[in-house]
């Protein structure tokens, strides 16, 4: 069979959960349309302020929207969040204090966060260093363990229970909305006053509801990921209770300014319609890692999940023999990019990460994990974490690449 009929035929086996995705992408459409409608959006919303930015019109909109889409009472939305990492760790500062217990819920947080949770490194000015003591339940076979989960929160009563919806660089799948409501049920039967904190990263519009319509005291995300749709250039967004999110807010600026500060010159309309296009761009990209995956388990790769189980977040894992295999593949998404598609990416030390990662990203917006991307650790097992696509005719592309290649 040539190239481009297998890969019709992986579309063809994909049908059933493709139509199902569609219907999600209009149901979050239809979300968004009615936010922006209720807030009366308009181009004046669009215009940034400088300075001090009191009064700042297009940045207090652009926080009620998002905490209109996300079904949370208050939410903190900013270019000056500098990433997904960025905008965790200020949550995480603003609501916990001096003895108080983070505890994990679902087992070690992702690389980049392990330092600014339980710092490796002395005198960094890690959750460590401020005597932020840090507990952690270990999963079992890729799920939550709700039974030890009771017993910890009954016997810590931890002041924040954070959850990683997504995998981060592990082989367990994302965790779906319908798991974390039951971790935030049991927190809160045990422990009413404890936080339940997400990090929604790579989960946003992936399904119907968000985990703030759950019951999430708060959720935290990248915007150069499912939330900025493909055209935010920068920043992050924290939503979630009007109690949570008025202690972040004084760690984003300091205690006696809150969001009352924080102005953005270039003006707001990327962040805006970044938003309106998320639910479509998430879906372009969701559709795009099965077709991935499709491509790769024909060419005899386990993947993670399989062609037939639903998804919970962008991202698709396929598993290599050997690092040679993998470093490959990312090699071949770099080729097929738009943007630098003649460089060749290579393992490197990069800053957060325990092992040597390679990245290929060659996006508009550097380092936009919602456009067609893959990074990895150079460990075993070989995993290659496939996610993005700002067009699906564009991942399809991809995949007659690598249809010649493997």
């Amino acid at each position: 069979m040539d190239k481009l009929n297998i890969l019709k035929q992986c579309e063809k086996n994909l049908e059933q959960q493709f139509n199902r995705l569609d219907e999600i992408s209009f149901f979050n459409q239809q979300k968004v349309l009615s936010a922006f409608q209720k807030n009366k959006i308009s181009t004046r919303h669009f215009v940034g302020t400088n300075g001090y930015g009191y009064g700042d019109m297009g940045r207090d909109t652009l926080n009620q929207l998002f905490a209109d889409v996300f079904g949370a009472e208050k939410a903190l939305v900013s270019p000056q969040i500098t990433c997904g990492t960025h905008a965790l760790s200020t949550a995480l500062f603003g609501i916990l204090r001096p003895y108080d217990t983070i505890l994990s819920a679902t087992g070690e947080v992702y690389d980049s966060m392990i330092e600014n949770i339980r710092g490796t490194t002395e005198d960094i000015g890690s959750l460590k260093d401020y005597l932020v003591k840090y507990e952690q339940i270990d999963l079992v076979d890729g799920k939550i363990d709700l039974e030890k989960l009771k017993h910890y929160v009954a016997k810590l009563k931890p002041k924040l229970v954070y959850v990683q919806r997504s995998r981060g660089y592990s082989l367990r799948k994302a965790f779906s909305v319908s798991e974390i409501e039951k971790v935030i049920k049991i927190v809160k039967e045990i422990s009413p006053d404890t936080f339940v904190m997400i990090d929604n990263c790579y989960g946003e519009f992936v399904e119907e509801k968000e985990p703030t319509e759950v019951g999430a005291d708060i959720i935290v995300g990248s915007l150069i990921k499912n939330a900025g749709g493909g055209i935010a250039p920068t920043g992050g967004y924290i939503a979630g209770t009007e109690k949570a999110i008025n202690l972040i807010e004084k760690r984003l600026t300091c205690p006696s300014l809150g969001a009352e500060t924080g102005s953005y010159e270039q003006g707001y309309r990327m962040f805006y319609q970044g938003l309106f296009m998320a639910p479509h761009i998430t879906m372009q990209a969701i559709k795009g890692a099965y077709l991935v995956g499709e491509v790769m388990k024909n060419r005899g790769y386990d993947i993670v999940p399989k062609s037939d189980e639903p998804c919970y977040d962008i991202i698709k894992s396929i598993i290599f023999n050997t690092s040679e295999e993998l470093i490959k593949f990312v090699q071949l998404i770099q080729k097929n990019s738009p943007i630098d598609s003649d460089a060749v990416p290579m393992p490197w030390e990069m800053p957060g990460y325990a092992d040597k990662v390679i990245m290929a990203a060659g996006t508009f917006v550097s380092g936009a994990s919602i456009e067609l991307s893959c990074d990895s650790p150079i460990r075993e097992p070989y995993i290659a974490y496939f996610q993005g696509g700002l067009t699906y005719e564009h991942i399809k592309c991809l995949c007659l690449e690598l249809l010649n290649n493997y």
